[in-house]
C-alpha cells in the first residue's frame, strides 16, 4: 500500500553522474530564491491545461491516474512556470510518456511481489478524442529480438512461419503502414516469392471480406506499405498469410493487437486456412521467443496433444476458425 502511493520512480541509469560539466556559473541569484520559486510552484496545478486532452488506458488504477497527472503537472511547471502559457501537444505528450514510464516502474515492482491486483501493467494513452491508443513500455523490459508483453503499435504483428521446403520454423515481425492511395507495396527488395504469395492472398481476402473485417472502411482507398523482418535462419516468409491480413486490418482500424501475441497460419485466395504440419515445433518456438499467447488454426488442435506439460503451462494457445475469428481474438481489449 505504501509503494502504491509512490507517483514515479526514476532509475539511476537515467540520471547522469554529477560532474563539474553539469554545473553553471551563469546563475545570478542566490539559490534560496530559486528554492522559493519552486516552493511557490508546488502550490499550483497545471491539470486544467491538459484535462480533457489526454485519455488514459483502462490498465491504470485510480492511484496510477493520480500519480501520472501530478507528474505531468510538475513537468509542465518546470517547462512553463507561467500558468498562462499554452501547452502544445508535443510538450504534453513528452511529459505524459515520461510520467507513464516512471509510474509503470512502480507498478512493475508491485507485480514482482506477486499480487494479482497489479498484474496488468500495459499502460496506454491517447491524445484528443480521435487519437490512436499508444502503449508505453520501460526500456529495460524491451527487447528487439523477442516478443514482449506490451502491444505493438497498430499495423505491427509477430508471426511464426512453419517453414518451407528444407527450412525450419522462424519468427518474423510484419510492419504495415497505411495512407491515401491504393494497393499494397512490399518494401523488402527483392521480396521472397513465398512471402509475396502470402501478401497477395491476404490482400485479396481483405478486399473480398472487408465488410466483416474492417466494417465501413474501404481498403481499396488506402495504400499499404509492408515490411517483413526475419529473426531466425528462416528467411522465406512462407505461410504467413493470416499474419499479413491481421496486420493490414490492424493498420486500417488503427487498433493494436494483444501484447505477447504471436500468430501462425497460412491463407489461400478463397479464405481457407492452410494446415500446419509442425504445430508442436511452432508452439515450442513461440515459448522460446517469449510469447505468452499463440493464435493458431483449429486444425492444429490434435497435434497440440503431443506438446509437453512444461510447454503447455508457459503459453496460452488459442484456436481460430477463419480470418474474422482470428482478428476478434487478436485485437487488444
Amino acid at each position: 500500500a505504501f509503494m502504491d502511493r509512490i507517483h514515479a520512480y526514476l532509475p539511476g541509469w537515467d540520471v547522469p553522474k554529477i560532474s563539474r560539466d553539469l554545473l553553471t556559473n551563469h546563475f545570478g541569484l542566490v539559490s534560496d530564491f530559486l528554492s522559493e520559486c519552486w516552493n511557490q510552484l508546488r502550490r499550483q496545478s497545471r491539470q486544467n491545461l491538459f484535462q480533457g486532452r489526454i485519455h488514459l488506458g483502462g490498465a491504470l488504477s485510480g492511484r496510477d491516474v493520480t500519480g501520472v497527472q501530478k507528474t505531468v503537472s510538475g513537468l509542465i511547471k518546470l517547462i512553463s512556470p507561467n500558468p498562462d502559457t499554452p501547452v502544445s501537444d508535443e510538450v504534453l505528450e513528452w511529459a505524459l510518456r515520461i510520467a507513464l514510464e516512471c509510474r509503470r516502474r512502480v507498478k512493475e515492482q508491485q507485480k514482482r511481489i506477486g499480487s494479482a491486483e497489479f498484474r496488468n501493467t500495459q499502460f496506454s494513452y491517447s491524445l484528443g478524442d480521435d487519437g490512436v491508443e499508444q502503449f508505453v513500455a520501460t526500456p529495460e523490459l524491451y527487447s528487439e529480438n523477442s516478443i514482449g508483453t506490451d502491444p505493438l503499435p497498430p499495423g505491427q504483428v509477430w508471426v511464426i512461419s512453419p517453414g518451407a521446403q528444407d527450412e525450419n520454423s522462424g519468427l518474423y515481425r510484419i510492419d504495415v503502414t497505411e495512407g491515401p492511395g491504393s494497393g499494397v507495396k512490399i518494401l523488402n527488395q527483392p521480396a521472397p516469392a513465398p512471402f509475396k504469395e502470402s501478401v497477395r492472398c491476404a490482400e485479396q481476402n481483405l478486399y473480398a471480406r472487408a465488410k466483416e473485417l474492417v466494417g465501413d472502411r474501404d481498403p481499396r482507398a488506402h495504400e499499404f506499405s509492408i515490411q517483413i523482418r526475419a529473426f531466425d535462419t528462416s528467411k522465406s516468409g512462407a505461410a504467413v498469410g493470416i499474419g499479413v491480413l491481421l496486420a493490414l486490418c490492424s493498420a486500417l482500424l488503427q487498433k493494436s493487437l494483444k501484447g505477447g501475441l504471436v500468430l501462425a497460419g497460412g491463407l489461400n485466395l478463397g479464405g481457407s486456412l492452410e494446415p500446419i504440419y509442425n504445430a508442436v515445433n511452432v508452439a515450442e518456438l513461440a515459448v522460446e521467443k517469449g510469447a505468452t499467447m499463440l493464435l493458431i488454426p483449429v486444425s492444429s488442435r490434435k497435434q497440440m496433444n503431443d506438446l509437453s506439460d512444461d510447454m503447455v503451462t508457459k503459453i496460452n494457445i488459442q484456436y481460430f476458425t477463419d480470418a474474422r475469428d482470428g482478428l476478434m481474438k487478436a485485437l487488444a481489449d
